[in-house]
């Protein structure tokens, strides 16, 4: 998604249980709930799974497209999310940790080509976005 455009998601309940939603994105339709455990049906994804997602996806693509651009010899990018609220510093305020542990393989990449793409890794603009602070503006529909 390039600065100048925006994108467009509609969320509307189903019903199919307390808290299940369908999620209209970009000419894709998915489900999304909550688990049994948090009052859902675990019908889909909870928010914060496609957040974590999100974010392992954003990654991967942006390894490949690396990779494409350099012509490196990248044979396949896989992403290892995972999410907890936790303490950075032992004593701290807890606060939201995501872990990328990102999986290079090719066997003709060089020592310099998979740190180059493990910093890439590292700069997704999803990535980039958690780290900033978005304005997130909330008005009522008309």
């Amino acid at each position: 998604m390039s600065d100048d455009s925006s994108l467009q998601a509609f969320i509307a309940e189903t019903g199919e249980s307390a808290f299940a939603v369908k999620i209209d994105v970009s000419g894709h339709s998915l489900k999304g709930d909550e688990p049994i455990s948090g009052g859902g049906e675990n019908l889909g994804p909870a928010p914060f799974d496609l957040l974590t997602a999100a974010l392992g996806e954003c990654t991967a693509m942006t390894v490949r497209w690396y990779a494409k651009q350099k012509k490196w010899p990248l044979d396949k990018v896989e992403v290892k999310m995972t999410y907890h609220k936790g303490e950075v510093e032992l004593g701290g305020p807890k606060t939201d940790i995501f872990t990328k542990e990102v999986f290079i393989y090719g066997d003709a990449l060089t020592p310099e080509q998979r740190t180059k793409l493990m910093d890439v890794a590292g700069k997704c603009p999803v990535h980039r976005t958690l780290e900033a602070t978005p304005v997130i503006k909330t008005i009522e529909a008309k």
